[in-house]
């Protein structure tokens, strides 16, 4: 069994929010305060009542609820407001949560409510409170409670959701006595009866022992005349109250050194390989992985998304990241970007486009579709010169400074802008004509020219073929590249000033321009003096 929705209401960050799952992978990317985390916690919210690691029951604040809401409650405090999570499973093998006690009100819909609401017990509390709106400036979290339903309305708990999850969080540490709670419960839901029930015995036996040790005798016959004012017994024991209290007291070693003490990557890589080695199979289970590329080297990430990808067609995998290699890795296709508390998804790229990706998933996808407006570029030289010419124009300012990306991205050209057509993203391409402008400019670009412009897509090039008689190692040089088109619109003398070279003739400087792109580029971008930009360049800036 697997996810195939979730509906959020009134949470955090969101609303309202509506997110179709596929059954397999799905990638969550989106700028800071998205709400991709607030995704996650909320499914393992409604899945285990937990979050942070602690029952939400002993630990209800008003700071749960989303700002809006909070505001309009305290505009008009007769209507109080709710959390609503509900999570839809995709099938409907399991009738005892079939019903329609969903949002939607269909029928036949199988899943769990968890909402926080207003309970009615205390309503004439309320009331009173309500003779007075003036003295109500925060939502009163005592009269709230906590009520956890199956559509089909009957009351249940985390051990009857057959869906477990696992968050893997490798940015925070949450650990009872030096026990990472999400490791003990990976380890606990690994676990048959049998074991369970030997791991409880044995930590009973291990408190019968610590009480039976002669020196803890001692101590408990000095430590039970501390107390004169009652009959009642004083000594120091082992906690054993709850059924699990093995999980709280127990710590788990690796190499005999404790969990928490190894480092963040290592434990994020062990949480995630013992919740994909889950083997309960009539249980599937549920990967909730906030940023994995936190503490962990290049190496180390691409062996953890190998394991993600491989052997795991029966689990279900929701992953939040801010790195393009992750996201390239695992698959654009299943990519969900979150913005404006929207989603938009990339299924529809071409399969050419995912798999060029994901083969070389160095490219900065992310970067993409996370800025607001992007300046496309061939190389690190292009980069700097169209960054340098911006900031010209805009006060010393950086295009990043005003969320415009300039992306350097090779000869992926038409791999980034089909990513662009699907988020209708605002892009700009500046490219050479190299020499012919119906190959390099028409043909490629046919799908963004003419009759098939793009409101959201701009293609900015030279259209004046430039003609020499310079040959550079047995072959005529590219009179159409960044480099010459500089030269042109700038004096020899100007260019050597920048450089400091002191060549004579523009073919000498031509020469040690091709030799020399990117230092050419660096002295541009840091000199003081004036220079003109060629006028396709200026054109993408404006």
């Amino acid at each position: 069994m697997q996810i195939k929705k979730i509906y959020i209401e009134n949470f955090k960050s969101f609303q309202k929010l509506e997110l179709d799952l596929d059954a397999g992978i799905n990638i969550l990317v989106g700028n800071n305060e998205a709400g991709k985390s607030t995704i996650l916690e909320a499914i393992h919210l409604a899945l285990t009542g937990l979050l942070n690691g602690k029952y939400l029951k002993n630990d209800l604040t008003e700071y749960l609820f989303n700002f809006e809401c909070i505001q309009e409650y305290l505009a008009n405090p007769e209507s109080l407001p709710h959390i609503l999570i509900e999570i839809f499973f995709e099938d409907s093998k399991y009738p005892l949560f079939m019903g329609n006690f969903n949002y939607e009100k269909k029928d036949k819909e199988s899943g769990i409510s968890f909402k926080i609401a207003f309970d009615e017990k205390y309503q004439n509390e309320y009331n009173e409170l309500l003779k007075d709106k003036a003295d109500i400036k925060t939502l009163p979290i005592e009269y709230y409670e906590i009520y956890w339903f199956s559509f089909a309305r009957d009351s249940i708990t985390s051990r009857s959701i057959p869906i477990k999850s696992a968050f893997i969080d490798s940015s925070s540490n949450r650990f009872h006595n030096g026990s990472d709670v999400y490791l003990s419960r990976i380890i606990r839901e690994n676990l048959d009866e049998n074991d369970l029930v030997k791991i409880s015995q044995a930590h009973r036996k291990m408190r019968d022992s610590f009480m039976e040790d002669e020196s803890i005798q001692t101590i408990n016959s000095k430590v039970k005349t501390y107390s004169t004012l009652t009959a009642k017994k004083l000594a120091l024991s082992v906690e054993l109250v709850s059924k699990n209290a093995w999980e709280s007291s127990l710590m788990t070693y690796f190499d005999d050194i404790p969990f928490h003490h190894i480092g963040k990557g290592e434990q994020c890589i062990i949480k995630t390989d013992l919740a994909l080695s889950h083997k309960k199979s009539q249980e599937s289970n549920l990967l909730l992985i906030e940023e994995p590329e936190n503490h962990l080297s290049h190496t180390k990430l691409n062996a953890l998304i190998n394991k993600i990808k491989t052997g795991n067609a029966d689990k279900q995998i929701i992953i939040s990241t801010h790195s393009s290699f992750v996201a390239n890795k695992l698959g654009l296709e299943h990519l969900i970007f979150l913005h404006d508390k929207k989603t938009t998804r990339l299924n529809q790229l071409s399969s050419e486009t995912q798999k060029f990706f994901e083969k070389i998933a160095g490219y900065d996808t992310l970067r993409l579709i996370l800025c607001k407006k992007a300046i496309l570029v061939e190389g690190d030289s292009d980069e700097l010169v169209v960054q340098k010419a911006y900031m010209l124009q805009n006060s010393g300012k950086l295009p990043i400074e005003d969320a415009i990306d300039v992306i350097s991205v090779g000869v992926a050209f038409k791999r980034f802008l089909e990513i662009a057509e699907k988020i209708n993203k605002e892009v700009v391409v500046v490219t050479d004509n190299d020499g012919d402008i119906q190959k390099n400019i028409n043909d490629k670009y046919v799908d963004y020219l003419g009759d098939n412009t793009k409101p959201n897509i701009k293609i900015c090039f030279d259209s004046t073929v430039e003609t020499g008689n310079l040959i550079i190692s047995n072959k005529p040089y590219n009179y159409n590249t960044l480099e010459p088109k500089i030269l042109k619109s700038n004096s020899l003398s100007k260019l050597n000033t920048i450089f400091g070279t002191s060549y004579d003739t523009e073919d000498e400087l031509r020469k040690y321009m091709k030799s020399n792109k990117t230092e050419c580029a660096l002295r541009i971008f840091d000199t003081q003096e004036e220079m003109i930009f060629p006028e396709y360049i200026m054109d993408a800036i404006k």
